[in-house]
């Protein structure tokens, strides 16, 4: 019997994946991660209810389940990056990083020495094989679709990982799981930091990097308020900038890291918020081969349309990407992801 160890995580999504399989034949068991430990007896980190709710749910499927800890590979993998990108003043995204470094390389190596044929998770992303080699899609429930998040895994963690949510809806998972009377039937989604969870995020920061105020300045040098940290701020962010005034809000549209200067600008719709162009570095490409120059489509956010652009290479590990219609707040650090209609090619960090 085909041997899969299912990644717990104490949410409908991942009971759900692990109920699935077990219906398909698969001999299933389930791990749940731990990869957090500082602070992790707050009142913002879910990590003691989650295991609770992965035991009732193995416990409910008859499935057996292991707590496995990947603390010191998430520090020194993911968390230090993380502090290293924001102390550089770019908004980097954890999330990405912790899917190829943590769940599909610490989880997936884990598996495979302890006898197991595939791992499997509860993303929303599909999986297909082309001329023998394999990459991501979307997921049936475009709305749900984690292919962004998932663009960096290769070939072997592709193909050592079965995605049963690839075909499915959220509101058919949610029915699922309230059929089988679940502990996690109408637990929310979780939206916070992988792995630390929901908590205020600027005094989490604070913790482990120093502040430097400065000052809040426009674009002609005008000192229009003070900032907390340059750490704390994002492009295209609104809230929390503490300007007040007459006109339209005022949004975070650069940082001077010489000078420690915040720069923004006023109204949603101002030119200077729009980029036809941005260049990434750090690249990843499922499919074995770079993409070849062209014309794709891209995510420059989780949460957006796909746009419709050109790709071509600065230099071997640097990409250009041309939109043909200008993108909002394109931010250093995040990650613009390629996509050829549903196929996900890969992508890389936004310079």
């Amino acid at each position: 019997m085909t041997k899969v160890i299912v990644g717990l995580s104490g949410g409908v999504d991942s009971s759900v994946a692990a109920y699935l399989l077990k219906q398909q034949g698969y001999d299933v068991i389930g791990v749940f991660m731990q990869n957090w430990e500082d602070d992790n007896d707050d009142e913002y980190c879910s990590i003691k209810q989650d295991s609770i709710d992965a035991i009732a749910v193995a416990d409910k499927l008859n499935i057996d389940i292991e707590i496995v800890n990947f603390a010191k590979q998430y520090k020194d993998n993911v968390f230090n990056y993380f502090l290293n990108e924001y102390s550089n003043g770019r908004t980097p995204n954890p999330d990405i990083l912790c899917n190829s470094e943590i769940k599909f390389k610490a989880f997936l190596n884990y598996a495979i020495e302890h006898g197991a044929d595939f791992i499997a998770t509860g993303h929303y992303v599909g999986k297909t094989n082309i001329d023998n080699a394999f990459s991501l899609t979307k997921a049936l429930d475009l709305k749900k679709d984690q292919s962004y998040f998932l663009y960096r895994l290769n070939q072997y963690q592709i193909s050592k990982s079965l995605f049963p949510l690839a075909s499915i809806t959220k509101p058919e998972v949610r029915k699922i799981a309230a059929k089988l009377n679940l502990a996690t039937a109408n637990k929310k989604d979780s939206t916070g930091i992988c792995f630390i969870g929901e908590r205020p995020f600027r005094e989490f920061l604070q913790k482990y990097l120093p502040n430097k105020p400065g000052n809040i300045v426009t674009n002609d040098g005008k000192i229009v308020g003070q900032h907390l940290g340059l750490m704390y701020y994002t492009l295209g962010q609104r809230k929390g900038l503490g300007i007040g005034g007459l006109g339209e809000p005022w949004f975070v549209v650069d940082k001077n890291l010489t000078t420690n200067e915040l720069v923004v600008v006023q109204g949603h719709n101002n030119n200077q918020l729009f980029k036809t162009k941005l260049t990434a570095s750090d690249l990843a490409f499922a499919l074995n081969n770079k993409i070849k120059p062209g014309k794709y489509s891209a995510k420059t956010r989780y949460r957006m349309q796909d746009a419709k652009c050109e790709v071509t290479y600065i230099n071997d590990d640097t990409l250009e990407l041309t939109f043909e219609v200008p993108q909002w707040a394109v931010t250093p650090g995040q990650s613009v992801v390629i996509y050829d209609n549903d196929l996900c090619l890969g992508g890389g960090i936004i310079n």
